[in-house]
């Protein structure tokens, strides 16, 4: 018959292990939906065309905002102006995911890196 000798206290080895583990991951679960609500409050902007055409995201790159310079508004060139709305948009969701994954790897000290399934830590 197997018995559990833990040593001193008479509980089961590792549980204070076990408890610590649990707190890291509640406080990381904490921060985690902390960032996301910063996130929605954050804005990137972007600019194309020398700054005829600034776009904006939120921290998880949801469009926010445009702003279009009336001087390139060309009823005969649309094209010009389409390519440079996407260009900033672009622009302005890789910079909020730059942002969203340091911050995220400073909340779960790397931990991102196992690849854990989207939505487990908030």
């Amino acid at each position: 018959m197997a018995r559990f000798s833990g040593g001193g206290g008479g509980g089961l080895p590792g549980m204070g292990d076990m408890a610590k583990l649990m707190k890291q991951a509640q406080k990381m679960q904490e921060d985690a939906e902390k960032l996301q609500h910063d996130l929605e409050a954050m804005r990137v902007t972007s600019q194309a065309g020398g700054g005829m055409v600034s776009v904006t995201v939120n921290g998880h790159g949801h469009l926010v905002a445009v702003k279009i310079n009336p001087a390139v508004v060309d009823p005969e060139d649309v094209e010009i102006l389409e390519d440079l709305i996407v260009t900033a948009a672009k622009e302005a969701n890789t910079q909020a995911a730059a942002t969203q994954e340091a911050r995220m790897k400073e909340i779960t000290g790397g931990l991102g890196d196992l690849n854990l399934p989207p939505g487990l830590l908030g």
